[in-house]
């Protein structure tokens, strides 16, 4: 049934794919198993829209389906957590000179069902706006997405902007992307680099678990 789901997704079906969450849900399917599914179908997405075949119109609606997705799931995610405490906080956005927000919605939405509150500052965000956020919400985590290769340099240019501004050491700041490697995390002075919405969750899980 998860390739189902997958299938729904990509095709942009919404409504097949809010009965197949139910029916996954109703039979015991545990929530990370379909996020896996919506991790996938998004990725498939992303390439398609790479590829010339999927436009903004396609990247919209699988971005609503995952918001109908995540109203369906949400309340089971919340009550396995019902101390209600949130897992940690995350300022996330895509750098400057970049408006691709599709890699950047998936590792979002898979942060905030690991129950971490997350701050999105949307797209070609500026250096400015990193840091003005850094010091109104005092997050934990700044997510830094960036999907061509010119967005390097912004990364680079805002994480040292964070340090000059005197907040760089208050936060853990992970990078991705589609261009993005190891080799860029050091180039930018990142701490992390996640090549997948999952390596990102389970990054800014260990990194709140050390605190």
């Amino acid at each position: 049934m998860s390739k189902e789901l997958i299938e729904a997704i990509v095709s942009m079906d919404d409504q097949r794919a809010m009965v197949l969450v139910r029916e996954l849900m109703d039979v015991g399917t545990d929530a990370d198993s379909i996020l896996a599914a919506c991790q996938e179908a998004m990725e498939q997405v992303g390439k398609h829209f790479e590829k010339g075949e999927y436009f903004l119109p396609e990247l919209i609606m699988s971005g609503e389906i995952l918001k109908g997705i995540t109203a369906i799931i949400k309340p089971k995610l919340d009550e396995a957590n019902q101390s209600g405490e949130k897992a940690g906080k995350i300022v996330f956005g895509t750098v400057a000179g970049d408006i691709h927000d599709i890699g950047k919605d998936i590792v979002i939405f898979m942060l905030e069902t690991n129950d971490f509150e997350v701050v999105d500052l949307g797209v070609d965000v500026p250096i400015a706006r990193f840091i003005e956020a850094v010091k109104e919400e005092d997050p934990d985590i700044v997510g830094m997405s960036g999907f061509l290769t010119n967005t390097f340099d912004s990364m680079k240019a805002t994480i040292a902007a964070m340090r000059e501004a005197g907040v760089r050491d208050k936060v853990k700041v992970m990078i991705g992307g589609g261009t993005v490697t190891e080799d860029v995390a050091g180039y930018s002075q990142a701490d992390a680099y996640g090549g997948n919405a999952m390596a990102a969750v389970n990054l800014a899980k260990a990194w709140m678990g050390g605190k």
